[in-house]
Order: C-alpha cells, then sequence, then structure tokens
C-alpha cells in the first residue's frame, strides 16, 4: 500500500513526505514478552489510539503462533486503516500483504522490491550521510535514520546522529524520513525540527506496566505532542 502518488525524482518512487504519519510505533516483540503484553493485545492498543502505521520487530524465529497473532494484528490493521510493516522478513511481508522494513545487513532493497512487488510499501535503515545518500536511490519508498540518540533497543547500535547532524542530512534525500533511536517525549520535538518527517518509538511506546489501557494512553499522547 503506497501513501501517496507523488514522485520525487529520485528512482520514480513516491515521495511520502505530506502523508506519511508522524507516528511511527514499532511493537518489540521481546520487549512485550517482558512485560507479559500479548503483541496483539498491544496492537489494538496502538490502532485504537489512532496510529496508522505499526511494524512488528520481531528478531528471533517467526513460529506458527507468531504468525497467527500477526495475521490477525494484520486484519485490524486493515479495519483501522492503518498500514502494518514487517522488520527484516520480506518472506514475511509478503505472506501477510504487508509493508516492509529492511535495515543494511538484509535483503537489498531490489531484490526485496522484486520479491513484494510494486505496491509494496518498503523502508530502509541509514546510519549516516553514505548511507542515506545511496539509499536514495534504492527502490524504496522512505528512508530511517538513526539512532539519533543513545538506545538500548540494539546490542550493538550504530554510533549516535544527533540532532544537529539530523538536520543536515535531511538535505541528502527527498524520501520521507524517519528518525529512530532514543526518541522520547521529552526530546521528540526538536527532532522533528530538526527535519525528520516522522518518529519511530520502541521503548518509550510502553509505559510499566504494559496493557492495552495504559499503551493506548501513552500513544495517544505521543500523538497529542507531535500535531501540537
Amino acid at each position: 500500500m503506497r501513501l501517496t502518488d507523488e514522485s520525487d525524482g529520485g528512482g520514480g518512487l513516491p515521495a511520502m513526505t505530506a502523508q506519511f504519519p508522524r507516528l511511527y510505533p514499532i511493537l518489540d516483540t521481546a520487549s512485550l514478552t517482558a512485560r507479559g503484553c500479548p503483541l496483539e493485545d498491544a496492537a489494538r492498543a496502538v490502532l485504537d489510539a489512532g496510529a496508522r502505521i505499526l511494524q512488528i520487530r520481531h528478531k528471533g524465529h517467526w513460529h506458527r503462533d507468531l504468525y497467527a497473532a500477526a495475521q490477525r494484528v494484520r486484519d485490524a490493521c486493515q479495519a483501522a486503516g492503518a498500514q502494518l510493516i514487517a522488520n527484516d522478513r520480506a518472506d514475511f511481508a509478503l505472506l501477510l500483504g504487508a509493508g516492509l522494513h529492511i535495515g543494511q545487513n538484509d535483503l537489498p532493497p531490489p531484490l526485496a522490491r522484486n520479491l513484494t512487488g510494486p505496491d509494496c510499501l518498503i523502508g530502509f535503515s541509514t546510519h549516516n550521510a553514505t548511507q542515506l545518500i545511496a539509499a536514495s536511490q534504492e527502490p524504496v519508498d522512505y528512508l530511517a535514520l538513526g539512532p539519533v540518540f543513545p538506545t538500548g533497543s540494539k546490542m550493538k547500535p550504530d554510533p549516535t546522529v544527533g540532532v544537529g547532524s539530523l538536520s543536515r542530512l535531511r538535505s541528502l534525500t527527498a524520501r520521507p524520513l524517519v528518525a529512530i533511536g532514543g526518541i522520547t517525549r521529552e526530546n521528540a520535538r526538536a527532532v522533528l525540527n530538526a527535519g525528520a518527517d516522522s518518529i519511530a518509538v520502541i521503548g518509550d511506546l510502553l509505559p510499566d506496566p504494559a496493557t492495552p489501557a495504559s499503551i493506548r494512553q501513552r500513544v495517544e499522547q505521543w500523538l497529542q505532542l507531535l500535531q501540537a
């Protein structure tokens, strides 16, 4: 599912800056398990709060129960008019009819595009100017840049970008730019002011305790903040 039909002149793919959701919630299955919150419950809470894009981030084996839960999340996204994104795995993105987000060490973007087809929304992670410039020529729809701040969501994170560098790097691509890494409600406005089109949130998405009600309230806080 593409979010607009405008072209940015790079690779003939659409630029989604005007319509790309400002909040990009990422549900990390390891974090949810640690807090005792099922993926499906968290996803419904995020969607009920009003989010219009949602990524499932799972770094382990995609067992049957996880895939079944992802199917139910897919159905909930469709009912809410939201875009589901699968992290890393082009095969499961294809099976789910979802979008795909890939990193520098995942399937190369041209192969991912060949597998998922022309209508799949594909995002690509970058961590510095060289990667950002190169990624702008790839058959992807949006780019992620980070970590903006120190983050605990990766075992071996790349060097932090920082808000100042984010502002300078923004000019290197016309693609929608999703900032990620250590972004909280306290520093999110500075990231938007530096030129990010969207904020990806992992850690600050889940309160403690993480219940459907508390997650929905947290996402509502995020949406209100980013719309201000």
